[in-house]
């Protein structure tokens, strides 16, 4: 073995040895003196868990189950409450609770913050062993503790399902004006966007509304084709690391299913990762008007590296930057327009009111009117007001390129 120093500017292949004698040590207090036996294997295995989760709140050591789940929630099919979770001071943070699942349903938030699970306190707890407690079999409950904006803690119970998230929804909100929610980057993702665009497009599309609220992330390369799908020319994103593999650029290809269609993105706090490379480089590019609120701020690229024994290492090995060479780390995507959360309601109309046509004598139109629109069916952006808001944007940017 090559000598080893003490130093923090080791060669490479060289080891601190008084950081291994104390490593020894330790394991062979704990063996002889803690007050159950421990079995060796077991507390190597906590060993490596605590070198991962001591680098940053998203690298992590995948045991077979947690290894299965992830390759499950890439796939769009996975059981457990539908939340995306990551760790703050201690405690397990809610980055976002994914669409059409019992923690979306409960109203679980954004933010959240997650302090026990049944009856045990979550401080301190693994981020992996967090994650495996909160999935189990369909129809099974747990009651989750929860604290947000440092007011009272209080309980909600969810029961758990299996959970299949489609990544990709649209609808018309307006004539001529689309809609489309992206949830979740899936390995199929950026197919299912290019289509929705080329179907939504098959009418007369004069403005578009990119809904990555509540968005955790996901897929890079999901991220980038989405990005592709909007974008004719130029860098989408890249990314910086140590390792020659992971520095990458990613570039958009001609084929531009959008065309030139007004687009208008909306995020907030549960917006992470691969929503805001996509948020960040139709931003960059002057695609899109960025609106809502900042963004949740995960700048870095996990890497899933597979080990013996159907275990894995989720590892951080890369930070991704934006066109313009920003770094969105702790710090999110600001958008171009800050519209905060809130609710659409609509006033009664004054019935004392007086119009023209209560005054006696008034002339009458001479053509026919128009058709009645029925309006007992809400639509999303009567009660969204910052979807009510891209919605007048778009409108607007319409009217502005429609003049001559």
């Amino acid at each position: 073995m090559a000598v080893a120093q003490t130093d923090d500017s080791l060669p490479d292949g060289q080891l601190p040895l008084d950081e291994l004698r104390t490593f020894v040590e330790v394991l062979e207090r704990i063996r002889t003196a803690y007050v159950e036996p421990v079995d060796d294997a077991t507390l190597l295995e906590n060993a490596i868990r605590g070198m991962l989760e001591g680098l940053d709140p998203h690298s992590a050591y995948l045991e077979p189950e947690a290894f299965r789940g992830l390759q499950d929630s890439t796939s769009g099919q996975f059981g457990g409450l539908g939340i995306e979770v990551g760790q703050e001071d201690g405690f397990i943070k809610v980055i976002s609770p994914i669409d059409d699942t019992p923690a979306a349903r409960a109203g679980i938030e954004a933010g959240d913050l997650i302090i026990k699970l049944d009856e045990q306190p979550t401080k301190g707890m693994s981020l992996m062993d967090a994650v495996t407690k909160m999935r189990g079999e369909a129809g099974t409950s747990i009651t989750l503790t929860i604290v947000r904006d440092s007011g009272r803690p209080f309980e909600v119970e969810l029961t758990r399902a299996v959970i299949r998230v489609q990544s990709v929804r649209s609808q018309m909100l307006d004539e001529g004006y689309g809609y489309l929610r992206i949830t979740q980057f899936q390995n199929n993702t950026a197919d299912d966007v290019r289509n929705t665009l080329n179907e939504l497009k098959a009418g007369e599309l004069k403005g578009l509304v990119l809904d990555l609220r509540n968005n955790p992330g996901g897929v890079l390369q999901a991220a980038v084709g989405v990005a592709d799908s909007f974008l004719a020319e130029g860098n989408i994103v890249y990314t910086e690391g140590r390792l020659s593999n992971s520095e990458m650029r990613f570039n958009a290809t001609s084929h531009n299913p959008s065309g030139e269609v007004p687009v208008v993105v909306l995020i907030n706090g549960g917006s992470a990762s691969a929503a805001e490379i996509v948020a960040g480089a139709l931003q960059d590019h002057g695609r899109a008007v960025v609106m809502g609120t900042d963004s949740f701020g995960k700048g870095s690229v996990q890497t899933v590296l597979p080990l013996n024994n159907d275990r894995g290492l989720k590892l951080t090995t890369a930070i991704y930057f934006t066109p313009d060479g920003r770094s969105i780390q702790a710090q999110g995507i600001v958008p171009d327009i800050r519209v905060e959360r809130a609710r659409v309601t609509r006033e009664e109309e004054d019935i004392a009111a007086v119009r023209e046509s209560d005054l006696q004598g008034h002339l009458r139109r001479s053509e026919p009117s128009a058709p009645a629109v029925a309006a007992d069916r809400e639509r999303p952006q009567d009660t969204d007001y910052q979807l009510n808001q891209a919605l007048t944007l778009l409108k607007g940017l319409h009217l502005t390129r429609a003049k001559p």
